[in-house]
């Protein structure tokens, strides 16, 4: 391996689907955003 930057020897070493991955980290992040949002309006409902 004379030249590791040399992008022939480096052709879809780890094939992925970027759309699923894409899609995934937005619907992950959704959920997460919306298990804040609930939480936060818990915890007022019980301050309040």
């Amino acid at each position: 391996m004379e030249n590791a930057r040399d992008p022939r020897l480096h052709v879809n070493e780890e094939p992925r689907n970027d759309f699923a991955d894409v899609a995934t980290g937005f619907a992950a992040m959704f959920i997460f955003m919306v298990v804040v949002f609930f939480g936060a309006v818990a915890i007022k409902a019980l301050i309040s």
